[in-house]
């Protein structure tokens, strides 16, 4: 709760949530501008703290420097050094974890790589183009071998490439045991890479689970035959009659993520309005 000038209670940013995010895990926390999602993560980095109820990052109270240490974030907006280098600045931050020399570069080379660096790593990050300077904001992130890491609009900035190697990179992290909290907009993002979602309104938790569980329509199935040239969608709709054709697969229909949020967050608003 946010309070003004004479500590009288003035918002309620995030009321009664409970989260629970597995080791190992791409969770996906999701809601429209004013939900409560970045109060969420601020509570998580440390930077606030609940007014009632508690928090803990890796087993740990947010504040303690070992919870610190094996987390890493990316924020929605890439606040770098522009002054440094890539190679600079990834150092820079290798160096406020205490890492020795030796251990930097070996770590800073491989996230030049990883993040498609390498060849721009002596230029100015002042040089680089605004999807360059997010995928050094990636690496900065990675630095100290991160058990969690917060992403917050990862490819902000980013084209189709781009994004698709973040996508890849956090499947990758994800295929290590890197435990990843994913805020985005681009819900095609989260459906690619998300184990679970949950959704926010308003500062309460509206809807949590696996994609399978938030997608599926219970009220009907999917049934796919082989297409051939004697098989038409005519023929297909009086084969189920009779069945003639081989059956590949009968599953629940889904929808998009995308469309299960917007009804999600219009089916409360109509709540509220009531």
């Amino acid at each position: 709760m946010f309070a003004d000038f004479w500590n009288r209670p003035r918002v309620v940013a995030v009321n009664g949530l409970t989260l629970n995010v597995a080791r190992g895990e791409v969770f996906g926390l999701l809601g429209p501008n004013g939900s409560g999602k970045s109060t969420t993560i601020k509570m998580l980095l440390g930077f606030l703290h609940p007014t009632k109820g508690t928090a803990e990052v890796l087993g740990r109270h947010p504040g303690d420097t070992r919870a610190k240490r094996s987390l890493g974030y990316l924020p929605e907006e890439s606040y770098l050094y522009k002054f440094l280098t890539g190679r600079e600045c990834l150092d820079f931050y290798g160096r406020l974890f205490g890492m020795r020399r030796a251990e930097r570069k070996k770590k800073v080379e491989q996230l030049l790589e990883m993040v498609g660096l390498k060849d721009a790593a002596d230029r100015r990050i002042s040089e680089y183009s605004k999807g360059m300077q997010r995928r050094a904001a990636i690496a900065q992130a990675l630095i100290n071998d991160p058990e969690l890491i917060i992403m917050d609009e990862p490819t902000s900035g980013l084209d189709p490439m781009g994004r698709v190697d973040v996508k890849n990179l956090m499947l990758d992290l994800k295929a290590r045991g890197v435990t990843i909290m994913l805020c985005s907009h681009l819900l095609s993002e989260v459906e690619s890479v998300c184990t679970r979602v949950a959704i926010l309104h308003n500062g309460r938790l509206l809807k949590e689970g696996t994609l399978k569980e938030l997608l599926e329509r219970r009220d009907m199935l999917q049934v796919r035959v082989s297409k051939t040239e004697s098989v038409t969608e005519s023929r297909i709709v009086e084969a189920m009659k009779k069945i003639p054709a081989k059956v590949e697969s009968v599953e629940s229909v889904t929808e998009t993520l995308e469309d299960v949020f917007m009804h999600i967050i219009e089916e409360d608003k109509e709540k509220r309005e009531k």
